[in-house]
């Protein structure tokens, strides 16, 4: 059981020191990350499946050929081990896919037009140009119909190489990507519910169909959603099996209805006094009610998506790969792969397909100015994420099965999957690294990457004034306190001459409640009062609690009913969030840090110092938002 440590007082970085022990295996694995220890299990688990069936052919085929069968009167299915983990394990990565492409299109990357455009377009030439290619390189093999093999870019694969290989400062380059996996996700998805569904028998489906009304109104009930949800998926499963539709599409169905929502503030305040109850007066009975709060206050497609990951990165992934990935590579295999078509067709449609298909899109949405960007997403970055897109593993290999049904070219394929993935992501190390040797972090960090925008920004002060103060901070920072009395002096005594602009950046590893403080000024900014809820939130920096917010938004006089609504909307989260990016972007690790006039500060910043530095660098403002 994890411990549960209550941070009353946050610690300011400059307080947290290393504390110099070794740290032993498994400490090392969870600082990895889960992503990036389940891309290393995968790849181990891919290079264990090439071992075995190479050393061991006979006993590698025999194993995964294992019958297994379970009766339950004259009920009686039959599976071979292969087949569990290609339709049952499987199913459930595919609903941590369906979870997550529920959670961007609802409070995600996908809830806005501006947002959407850019990684749906990208998408969605990743997926036509590469079975293009598929099919044009193919021709006369007669397995055209294989192009959903290239269509699919592997998200494990893909977000564990960027953590690896990608830039100083990935995160909106992850976020890009990400979503862009989504929709790809979608998209393989659609296709193999489509295309490579055989023996198709509709009568199930209707079964599945009350399943899933089911599953949507299961929300509703008070307890025992979990054992619900689990007896509909079981049944809904078996629905789609029987249908001949692939029944890991019963995972996306499924996922798809489970509901997702930003917590509610009310109700996190309800299961903090909880606790802060069982603390006072330690019993089973506030013990449960205290864990079952928590537990509510965030939506169930959260929670699952939190308790199935490590298993989806753990096992299912790892077995799948095991299970998949065992292709025999002796020189004659090899030489027939040289030779075909359906290879080089794979290879050509990840590697030349997803690249050019992802940057040349997003480079054209750029120059046409379409969509939102924003700093540090350039067209390099994009060129490298656009490499490592045809990295196709997973579901190239799971489609490959279902396309292809001649065991030697199954072989062939493979063997296309998996030297695309490779070059794939030697293609990507190599554009990331001229991309860092010729945009070093040392000189973007210097200069203001997204320029005052009087539509976007929180200005206070004449927007076209000669002077401009940017200021990325804290509201639970102790030094960004202090800043603010450098800032009020500053304006004393430029009066109209300056214009001061806050923007976040929040250190949520040292500053618990500063993430929710900026949402909550974000939302009293909707209503016009950003800077006067600024200041409440710095003159009481021990009050932050959601309790404490809401009483803030009443002693403005804001309309609270609404104020609560923005706090729970994506537009105010994404806004918090692409300061925060920005920040990343600049390597800004420490608050506050003050722009003066586009140009980063370095020295103290006492008003005096903040006075100099203006004055010094005068230029003419920049209103306008960047490219």
């Amino acid at each position: 059981m994890s411990n549960l440590t209550l941070i009353e007082q946050s610690p300011d970085p400059e307080e947290s020191k290393r504390d110099g022990r070794r740290h032993s295996v498994a400490d090392r694995l969870r600082s990895m990350g889960q992503v990036r220890a389940g891309a290393f299990l995968l790849l181990g688990a891919t290079l264990a499946a090439l071992a075995w069936a190479n050393f061991a052919h006979g006993s590698y085929d025999g194993f995964w050929d294992t019958h297994l069968t379970l009766s339950v009167g004259d009920l009686q299915l039959d599976f071979t081990l292969h087949a569990l983990v290609n339709d049952a394990l499987m199913a459930i990565f595919f609903f941590s896919v369906g979870l997550e492409v529920r959670r961007e299109f609802t409070i995600g990357e996908l809830t806005t037009w501006s947002r959407a455009v850019v990684p749906v377009v990208a998408a969605l030439a990743g997926l036509t140009l590469p079975a293009l290619l598929f099919v044009l390189v193919s021709a006369g093999s007669g397995y055209e119909q294989a192009w959903g093999i290239v269509i699919s870019t592997d998200t494990a694969f893909l977000v564990g190489a960027l953590a690896l290989i990608g830039p100083k400062a990935p995160g909106r380059l992850r976020v890009f990507l990400l979503a862009l996996a989504v929709v790809d996700d979608i998209g393989a998805l659609s296709i193999i519910a489509i295309v490579y569904t055989d023996n198709f028998n509709p009568a199930p489906l209707l079964i599945a169909a009350v399943g899933l009304t089911a599953v949507y109104f299961t929300r509703y009930l008070q307890s025992a959603r979990g054992l619900v949800y689990g007896s509909l998926a079981v049944v809904v499963w078996l629905a789609f099996l029987a249908s001949g539709v692939h029944p890991t599409l019963a995972g996306v169905a499924i996922a798809l209805l489970v509901p997702v929502y930003r917590p509610e503030r009310r109700e996190v305040e309800h299961a903090l006094e909880l606790a802060r109850t069982f603390r006072q007066s330690p019993s089973s009975e506030y013990a449960r009610a205290a864990a079952n709060s928590l537990r509510e206050s965030i939506s169930i497609n959260e929670r699952l998506q939190s308790s199935t990951a490590p298993y989806i990165a753990y096992v299912v992934l790892p077995l799948f790969a095991l299970a998949n990935a065992g292709v025999q590579l002796n020189a004659e295999i090899l030489a027939s792969a040289a030779r075909s078509q359906v290879t080089w067709g794979i290879i050509v449609g990840l590697v030349v397909g997803k690249m050019v298909g992802v940057f040349g899109s997003t480079a054209l949405m750029r120059l046409l100015r379409v969509g939102e960007f924003g700093p540090g997403l350039t067209l390099d970055r994009l060129a490298g994420g656009g490499a490592l897109s045809g990295i196709g593993f997973t579901i190239s290999l799971f489609i490959v099965a279902l396309a292809i049904d001649d065991g030697a070219v199954q072989n062939e394929a493979r063997v296309g999957v998996l030297i695309a993935s490779v070059i794939a992501f030697l293609l990507g190390a190599v554009i990331f690294r001229i991309s860092d040797r010729l945009h070093p972090s040392e000189e973007i960090g210097r200069t203001l990457l997204r320029p005052v925008d009087p539509t976007r920004d929180h200005i206070f002060g004449p927007v076209d004034a000669p002077f401009t103060l940017v200021e990325y901070g804290d509201f639970q920072c102790g030094f960004c306190l202090k800043a603010t009395g450098s800032v009020e002096e500053v304006h004393r005594e430029l009066g109209g001459r300056l214009r001061y602009v806050w923007r976040h950046a929040p250190l949520t590893r040292f500053h618990p409640n500063a993430l929710a403080a900026a949402e909550a000024a974000e939302a009293a900014g909707r209503q016009g009062k950003f800077f006067e809820f600024e200041r409440s939130l710095f003159s009481d920096q021990e009050h932050q609690l959601p309790s404490h917010i809401i009483r803030r938004a009443q002693e403005l006089g804001l309309d609270v009913e609404r104020f609560e609504r923005d706090l729970r909307s994506p537009a105010v989260a994404a806004r918090v969030r692409d300061d925060m990016l920005d920040a990343e972007a600049m390597d800004i690790t420490a608050v506050p840090t003050f722009f003066v006039n586009g140009r980063r500060h370095t020295g103290p910043y006492d008003a005096q110092s903040l006075i100099r530095a203006l004055e010094q660098n005068a230029q003419e403002p920049q209103p306008g938002p960047s490219a």
